[in-house]
């Protein structure tokens, strides 16, 4: 795909490299000329020479260096293309498996570092690999015998060089992983602030995050000492040809074999070679960077797929839960053998206490995991048997938990349905209340929020999520907590507009607050991952049982 480009590239660099080569040639020529008793002139005429050249050089240098960057900008570009299709496709259960920690070092520090590899480290690699060759071969044709000399750091830097290669890559790959650890810690610590204060839970973050420093301290550490023995050791090996050269070419002059000015000339090989040896181990270290971090992200292609979409299309709408089982870890179920059915239309509240199952049978039935035992099924079809985009079409989740994207309201409305126009969105906002504070943003519903943006408060950013919901229009939505920001006489109004608007739907709402409960159809109580009551809310309190309980102290609260 970019074959031509490369072409271009390593043109531009094999003719800059071959420009530098005219210098020591020319070198030889004045010092043999003036050894033999040569004219003012033939050695100016050759200076002005040499300097043209180096003038074409650096003019040849600076072309294929643009053509450099401007093909890595395109490869980096695609990259990053596939890699955001990538992350985009995971699965759901993956991505909350994986943490923010993770997700966000391999979008932001590996990214950057492939892109400084594909910016910097690929075409200064090019060049200075394309210049050594060159190079040694020019000093080989002046005179092949003294060249020799060129390998004298060869037996020095080939075995430290392997030794480096050999430890570099897990080593760098250990440092990346060390800064999903970081990110992770301080991203979670930041994110619950609110939760860290209220439980004065500031020393354990503290610790958290200096053990996550620490163990990135050590991988770095082991990196660094790597590096401690490289740069020295080929450091010595770049200027020990140099002297070699000297030794062996002054005693071949002296011999006779060789003129003063074929010494002078592969002395000065020698000298260039320096440069872009140095380049070479120097970029080779942040090439392994960059392949570390380039194994990080074409990992995520890897991740193996938690469904598979069989082409079987619902034959209806109703929701079946047949002995569904679910476990976080193998061996720890926290869903029981959960049977329940559900009648398009029907309203259902879930609730129990925290930790009972509740929102994870949420996200059974809206498809986001698949059960490990059982079945969770809409229209007769496993709802992990759909493929992505018919599920959403089918069953929605809407958490507590929102993201105000970096865009204008209406673009973060329009998530729902691609194709909205202005009057649909108004209406999806009208539906869940939002429009009045919308409308009166100062820029209306054309406001940029999001990160950097406008600010919206918890609350508005949940209306935002319930506004989307409404244009996507699934006929299933798993709503978990979905107003739990929203003040209560706030969103008892909202439920209510909401009860309008969803009306035909199935719903599915796991609330804390049982005023949710009364409205519903029926009521689920779900207790260490079981249902333990199901029927509608007078009929619960009847019992006398579990829900009766809830009900009546949520009531003397």
């Amino acid at each position: 795909m970019h074959r031509t480009a490369l072409i271009k590239v390593v043109a531009l660099f094999v003719l800059a490299a071959i420009a530098g080569l005219a210098g020591p040639v020319l070198l030889k020529l004045i010092v043999d000329g003036v050894a033999a008793g040569t004219t003012v002139g033939y050695v100016s005429m050759l200076a002005l020479v040499m300097a043209g050249f180096v003038v074409l050089q650096a003019v040849l240098q600076r072309l294929a260096m643009a053509a450099s960057m401007i093909a890595g900008e395109k490869v980096f570009a695609q990259l990053r293309e596939e890699f955001m299709d990538q992350v985009t496709a995971l699965p759901l259960s993956t991505v909350e498996k994986a943490g923010t920690g993770d997700l966000v070092s391999r979008t932001t520090n590996d990214v950057e570092a492939v892109s400084f590899a594909v910016r910097f480290a690929v075409p200064q690699i090019l060049v200075s690999a394309i210049t050594v060759l060159l190079t040694v071969a020019a000093a080989a044709v002046v005179s092949p015998v003294t060249a020799i000399a060129l390998l004298a750091g060869a037996p020095l830097m080939i075995p430290v060089t392997r030794w480096y290669l050999k430890r570099s890559a897990a080593g760098y790959l250990t440092e990346r992983e060390s800064y999903s650890v970081v990110n992770g810690a301080i991203t979670e610590t930041i994110e619950g602030a609110r939760t860290v204060d209220a439980l004065s839970l500031g020393p354990l973050r503290r610790r958290s995050i200096d053990n996550a420093l620490l163990g990135s301290f050590r991988a770095e550490r082991y990196t660094l000492s790597l590096r401690s023995v490289l740069f020295p050791a080929t450091e010595f090996a770049f200027y020990l040809p140099v002297a070699v050269v000297l030794l062996w070419g002054g005693w071949l002059a002296a011999q006779g074999n060789v003129t003063p000015g074929v010494v002078a000339a592969v002395a000065l090989y020698a000298l260039q070679l320096i440069d872009p040896v140095n380049t070479l181990i120097m970029w080779l270290d942040e090439l392994q960077v960059g392949a570390s971090s380039l194994a990080r992200i074409t990992g995520i292609r890897n991740v193996p797929a938690d469904r598979t979409a069989s082409g079987v299309l619902p034959k209806g709408q109703d929701i079946h839960v047949q002995a569904a089982r679910y476990a976080y870890r193998p061996g720890h179920d926290v869903l029981h053998g959960v049977d329940l059915h559900l009648v398009r239309g029907e309203r259902l509240a879930v609730v129990g206490p925290s930790g009972a199952g509740k929102s994870t049978l949420g996200r059974l039935i809206a498809g986001i995991h698949p059960p490990t035992g059982g079945s969770v099924q809409v229209g007769g079809v496993p709802l992990v048997d759909l493929p992505l985009d018919e599920l959403r079409r089918q069953v929605a989740l809407v958490t507590q938990e929102h993201h105000v994207f970096v865009g204008s309201v209406a673009d973060n409305v329009r998530l729902g349905k691609a194709d909205a126009d202005g009057a649909e969105i108004e209406q999806a906002l009208d539906d869940v209340g939002a429009l009045g504070w919308a409308r009166a943003l100062p820029e209306g519903l054309e406001t940029e929020v999001g990160s950097g943006a406008y600010a919206l408060t918890p609350a508005q950013a949940q209306e935002l999520a319930l506004a989307r919901l409404i244009l996507a229009d699934p006929h299933t939505l798993v709503l978990d907590e979905a107003t739990s920001l929203i003040d209560p006489q706030a969103a008892r109004d909202l439920e209510r507009s909401l009860s309008a608007v969803l009306k035909g739907r199935t719903v599915v709402a796991i609330a804390h607050r049982l005023h949710t409960a009364h409205d519903a159809d029926r009521v689920a109580v779900v207790e260490g991952g079981r249902i333990i009551e199901l029927g509608p809310h007078e009929q619960l309190l009847a019992l006398g049982g579990s829900y009766a309980s809830l009900w009546h102290s949520w009531h003397t609260q």
